[in-house]
């Protein structure tokens, strides 16, 4: 009887912490603005809701030691940790992104305090940060994290995990994408001001007196805002769409973790 109990809250505890790492990682629940009491408390319903939808015990024997039900947990831990980190490749990119585009208007020395990092960011870069958590939220992104986390339980059995190349292979590919997807937020700004770089250099061989950068810097400032405004509609179906793919690339990774 004791043996089942025992099983019993190790089965548990193993839940809960793979659900809580992800918490404490993934884009949205890990913000600041989310208590960590509430992030226990999600923990814990998650934690009762998915035990009774994973069949038989853990393997796992009171005799085993305390040893070996701190590497299990440990275990646990680095898979939710790896699976909120590849979510939040997408919020870098915003930020990458918007870092790009606050370089060409002028305001690479302007920063802000980053909340999530706890460090300072560009600001043009939190700005759309804050708009791509936004539309996280209306296209329930929340959701598909909480799915992806019912998924790893089905996939990934609890103490099971091992790090093998196809793991570095994926997560190698994800974090390259982040460059990928930021020259692809910040492209129509970026081209739009080459574009206007060009035409400066030619003014000023055209008319040498004047201080071409004293009229350039307040024209890129304006007209950057004005380019971001007019970029939003494609700014966000290129975040949609990209938000949607990572669904398929979270399950994709507990797949490889699965080998």
């Amino acid at each position: 009887m004791t043996e089942i109990l025992v099983t019993d809250f190790v089965k548990g505890l193993l839940i809960f912490l793979r659900i809580i790492a992800v918490m404490f990682m993934a884009p949205v629940f890990s913000h600041n603005a989310v208590p960590n009491f509430a992030k226990m408390l999600l923990a814990l319903a998650l934690t009762y809701i998915i035990y009774f939808t994973i069949p038989g015990d853990v393997n796992y024997n009171p005799q085993d030691g305390i040893v070996l039900l701190a590497f299990m947990g440990f275990k646990e831990v680095l898979t939710g940790l790896i699976m909120g980190f590849v979510l939040t490749f997408i919020f870098h990119a915003v930020n990458f992104g918007g870092m790009l585009i606050g370089f060409d208007m002028g305001l690479s020395m302007a920063q802000a305090f980053d909340p999530n990092t706890e460090a300072e960011s560009n600001v043009i870069g939190q700005i759309l940060v804050m708009f791509a958590i936004v539309i996280f939220i209306l296209i329930n992104g929340h959701h598909y994290i909480v799915r992806g986390i019912t998924a790893s339980f089905k996939v990934i059995p609890l103490g099971f995990y091992t790090i093998n190349e196809s793991l570095f292979t994926l997560m190698t590919k994800y974090s390259a994408s982040i460059f990928v997807v930021a020259v692809k937020i910040a492209s129509p700004l970026m081209v739009s001001f080459f574009l206007v770089h060009l035409s400066a250099g030619i003014i000023a061989r055209v008319i040498p007196s004047m201080n071409v950068f004293f009229v350039l810097f307040p024209l890129k400032l304006g007209l950057g805002f004005l380019l971001i405004i007019a970029s939003l509609p494609v700014i966000v179906y290129l975040l949609k769409s990209i938000m949607y793919s990572y669904e398929n690339k979270l399950y994709d990774l507990i797949k490889v973790m699965s080998y």
